[in-house]
């Protein structure tokens, strides 16, 4: 009797496990659909839950962290609402880097939060050591997956940022914290590239590769990587006002 009571305790056991994971893989399913509608709330919603049933779930832990960091940008005017959006998002992405320091995805969100915490960072110390903290963890998403466009989009986008640091500035971080990993155009244009070749849908890349080449002089690039940033599809709600400075950039090069 007692073997028994024990087989069906297994079962009943393994029968949950079995509708707890089908009941995350439609929450999952759930929250990509809503992010494709561009519901970025309501899906940050849905991988919220995820997690609630599954702490460290990857794919839930990289989406809450992306979307969060996406959600900041919508309150620029909100200080508050910004700082609580990027704490969030450094949180889950150092919950899923945590739980898998050799995945691609992890590395990236940490990539990504440690360039946008840097924004927020009232002390000068702990801004560069995200500055630095970027780059190491987007070099380490590039070593486990060299194909990956976002991350290749963060690391052009360091380099960028850091060649254009002035000269004063670059001595003062220097003097006082022993300075940064050098940073040159000529990066940001090849890790920028190869993430439009990777994600040829990733709205931000081209905007960002349309600076660089106006910094560069180079009005035909210019235009035509914003000509073909405005007929890009609206995969998320950050794309409209991107693809609006696009289409107010390339009306100015024209």
């Amino acid at each position: 009797m007692k073997k028994i009571i024990f087989f069906l305790a297994v079962c009943v056991g393994a029968c949950l496990n079995f509708a707890q994971a089908q009941d995350i893989a439609t929450i999952l399913k759930e929250g990509l659909q809503l992010e494709r509608a561009q519901k970025e709330i309501e899906a940050l919603e849905k991988y919220k839950l995820v997690l609630s049933q599954e702490p460290t779930n990857i794919n839930a832990l990289v989406k809450a962290a992306e979307l969060s960091t996406m959600l900041a940008g919508f309150n620029e005017k909100d200080t508050k609402s910004k700082q609580l959006f990027l704490s969030s998002a450094g949180a889950y992405a150092v919950r899923a880097y945590s739980a898998n320091p050799k995945n691609a995805e992890a590395a990236y969100v940490m990539a990504l939060t440690q360039a946008k915490l840097s924004e927020i960072q009232p002390d000068n110390k702990k801004l560069i050591e995200c500055v630095r903290n970027s780059k190491i963890y987007a070099d380490e998403a590039l070593a486990i997956h060299p194909g990956h466009a976002k991350a290749n989009f963060t690391l052009g986008k360091w380099h960028m940022e850091m060649a254009n640091l002035n000269l004063v500035k670059k001595a003062a971080v220097k003097l006082m914290y022993g300075g940064l990993p050098e940073g040159s155009i000529d990066s940001a244009v090849l890790y920028l590239e190869k993430a439009r070749t990777q994600d040829p849908y990733f709205v931000n890349t081209y905007l960002e590769l349309a600076k660089i080449y106006d910094q560069l002089h180079q009005p035909t690039k210019v235009i035509e990587v914003l000509t073909k940033m405005v007929k890009l599809p609206t995969r998320k709600t950050e794309d409209i006002s991107l693809k609006a400075a696009g289409a107010k950039m390339l009306a100015a090069a024209q």
